[in-house]
């Protein structure tokens, strides 16, 4: 891989003009496919195989009539205070703004609250729904302009009126504030890294390059396969931070072998052979954890794992041709000034990452338990780590969805917004009406049961649509067990009768999903660890450092769960980062955020270690192959990471909880990853095990393919320099050295 990465390199310095006017031309037809495009439009979540989503499918079925309706609104109206929603002067204010929706333009009906019976038990809250011929996606300005005006209308007459449902609905738009914040951040880092406007601005426009045309690809399949805004943001959060990285470790390396004597086209050859080969591995893992996502059987988390998984091989296109071509076009501009004085790259003092090195290896068994015992502590609060989906419940009180929320729930009770569906399939039973009716009278007497409605029943008679309305609310425990009581009470009716009873609706789903989430758990997380061991065996060509990495993996994802968990639902510093209501952690990030961080944890994982392995081949010793590892890769690692971080969290500024989750998380993560597991565990466990970390058996010797991360068979293109050990690293053995 290294011998072909190489050409690459060269080809791509030779012939730059060519390659730039490819990915210039890439960038404009993505962007030109993304602007004729129709909007893409969020779907519900859905999870094949569940009793929920078998009732939703028999509802397709059997009431096909019912998905004809678009997007929905709700009129939520209170009385003054001390007034009732009943005295006439109220109903006159709540006629006058529905009959400004009466007949509008995309609005299918609007119910009147008198008429309906949606008035509270003590008169004080109403609400009226008002359906829609097109779904929100394709709403029109003036149709919300007509809802919020009959709002206005209401308000004006001295009520207080809030607006709910998808009607107001809309896409998170990717950029913002705080994004720039963290994208500003990360060129500040690589400034200071590299030393050079010209070297930062590379590794920035190519990040950029490669995240446009991801997005503008996403944009342009978002009708097509059903691509949300959450896939859009996953893929600029993803293809912004690792674009950054890659071309940064690709950048580093250059200058290097630059600083060395190589010729320009030399050093872009050598470095996409070496650094670009470590480029691919990372960017390999990243790619298969998120296409393995897939297999959880949720298509919006396939979706979101596609996505972002195109993201990264983008960037890694990017980073082995158009990176190298950059430096054909920047010419000496991308070395530092001292570089280009004719400073040699390992002059001057040791720098911190030679020190912190020298430091682990004195005292390694410190700084292990130190830094597990840390991770430990901070993974704590996953052991109170709840599952659920996020609701307008979760949204800011400022928006009139969550005020809503609150004056349904104040009004009708907790459950009344997230009422349990039950459906009926009589088609196998002979008297579908005293079986419907058996249903309802053994839900009704199920406790936690606050009300059931009238059954609906089909054209045909054969199937039967009951409203349940718990006690509590849709994210609590509570709800969760009532769900499983109702599909306990009801099988008894089933044996008896022969009639197929499910119980769905939004919250059945949700519950659903994050039960199938939480089975999901461990065997992806074996799976996904199983390939972190096979990969890195293949790659460095041992057994214990796979290991190593992959306890340390476990040890990193361990402790961003817990400060998920402590944030979003303990509720720890949710304050400063805007968090105004905790709950259960969306169901979908633990899977994500495992399938995310795996590939970071693994980036630099490879970038640390190959040069750790790079001097071990040569001749150093174990102790001694660590510090040429941190001197060379140490201070581009901390600086990748800390870009990585400031991209990451400059997301969590978003309003939507699904990207403050992923930001707060993937933060975290890397932070916990690059700085304690990668940066102080790995040197401390490679120091105790000395020359057995690189042992791999005989047998697993042969068997394995060579891929020579290292780049060893580039010594036969050209000369090159060797690998320089520190001078001041005593030759004696790993864990007798004296620094």
């Amino acid at each position: 891989m290294a011998t072909f990465l190489y050409r690459v390199g060269r080809w791509a310095f030779r012939r730059r003009r060519l390659v730039g006017g490819l990915w210039l031309a890439a960038l404009v037809l993505a962007g030109l496919a993304a602007a004729v495009a129709p909007s893409g439009e969020d779907e519900d979540l859905s999870m094949p195989g569940t009793e929920s989503q078998q009732a939703f499918d028999l509802l397709d079925e059997r009431f096909p009539q019912s998905n004809s309706q678009g997007a929905e609104a709700r009129l939520v109206f209170r009385a003054p205070d001390g007034q009732r929603m009943t005295a006439e002067e109220n109903k006159a204010a709540v006629a006058e703004a529905l009959g400004l929706l009466d007949g509008g333009d995309q609005v299918a009906s609007a119910t009147d609250p008198y008429k309906t019976g949606a008035v509270s038990k003590d008169r004080t809250i109403a609400y009226s729904t008002i359906t829609y011929t097109a779904d929100a996606v394709d709403l029109t300005g003036p149709t919300k302009s007509a809802l919020e005006g009959a709002a206005s209308q209401a308000r004006d007459a001295g009520l207080t009126v809030e607006i709910g449902g998808s009607a107001l609905a809309s896409e998170e738009s990717p950029g913002g504030t705080t994004e720039v914040v963290g994208v500003a951040v990360a060129a500040v880092v690589l400034v200071l890294t590299l030393g050079s406007l010209v070297a930062a601005g590379l590794s920035l426009l190519s990040a950029f390059t490669g995240v446009a045309i991801a997005f503008g690809l996403v944009s342009a399949l978002a009708v097509p396969l059903g691509l949300t805004s959450t896939v859009a943001i996953l893929a600029l959060m993803l293809g912004l931070a690792v674009g950054i990285d890659y071309a940064l470790f690709i950048t580093s390396r250059y200058r290097d072998e630059r600083a060395r004597g190589s010729e320009p086209e030399e050093a872009a050859g050598r470095a996409v052979g070496t650094a670009g080969s470590a480029v691919v591995f990372a960017g390999a893992t990243v790619f298969i954890a998120l296409v393995g996502l897939g297999v959880v059987g949720i298509p919006e988390l396939t979706r979101m794992g596609l996505g972002g998984a195109g993201a990264v091989a983008l960037a890694v296109l990017v980073a082995l041709t158009l990176v190298p071509a950059l430096f054909g076009f920047f010419g000496r501009r991308v070395l530092s000034r001292t570089v280009r004085e004719g400073a040699r790259p390992d002059s001057g003092p040791a720098g911190i990452g030679t020190r912190w090195a020298r430091f682990v290896l004195r005292r390694p068994v410190t700084v292990l338990v130190v830094s597990v015992l840390g991770l430990g502590a901070v993974a704590l609060p996953t052991l109170s780590l709840e599952l659920g989906l996020p609701g307008d419940e979760s949204k800011s009180v400022e928006t009139t969805q969550r005020r809503a929320y609150d004056l349904l729930s104040e009004g009708f009770g907790p459950g009344f917004n997230g009422p349990l569906t039950v459906v009926v399939d009589t088609s196998e039973s002979t008297e579908s009406r005293a079986t419907t009716d058996l249903v309802a009278k053994t839900v009704r007497a199920v406790d936690g049961v606050a009300s059931v409605g009238d059954p609906v029943l089909s054209r045909t008679e054969d199937t039967a649509v009951l409203t349940a309305v718990p006690r509590t609310a849709p994210n609590s425990g509570e709800t969760k067990d009532l769900v499983q009581a109702i599909r306990s009470a009801v099988s008894d009716v089933e044996a008896d009768t022969g009639a197929g009873v499910l119980v769905t609706g939004k919250t059945a789903l949700n519950i659903d999903i994050s039960e199938a989430m939480a089975d999901a758990l461990i065997p992806y997380l074996t799976v996904v660890i199983g390939l972190a061991v096979l990969l890195l065996t293949v790659v460095f060509r041992s057994v214990l450092v796979p290991v190593k990495a992959a306890v340390g993996f476990l040890l990193s994802v361990g402790a961003a769960f817990g400060v998920v968990v402590a944030v979003f639902q303990l509720g720890w510093a949710a304050d400063l980062i805007g968090i105004e209501q905790t709950g259960p952690v969306m169901s979908l990030m633990p899977i994500l955020i495992i399938g995310i961080v795996f590939g970071l944890a693994m980036d630099y994982e490879v970038f640390l270690l190959t040069r750790m392995r790079e001097a071990y081949v040569h001749g150093a010793s174990p102790g001694e192959a660590v510090v040429t590892g941190f001197r060379h890769s140490g201070r581009v690692v901390a600086a990748a990471a800390i870009i990585m971080i400031s991209v990451f969290a400059g997301f969590i500024g978003m309003s939507s909880p699904t990207i403050q989750t992923m930001g707060v998380g993937l933060a975290s993560a890397v932070a916990f990853d690059a700085f304690v597991v990668r940066m102080a565990i790995a040197p401390a466990a490679l120091a105790l095990l000395g020359h057995r970390a690189w042992w791999l058996p005989r047998i697993l010797n042969r068997v394995l393919p060579n891929v020579d991360i290292e780049g060893e068979k580039l010594s036969g293109h050209a000369p090159a320099s060797p690998t320089v050990p520190d001078a001041a690293v005593s030759p004696l053995p790993v864990g007798r050295h004296r620094y």
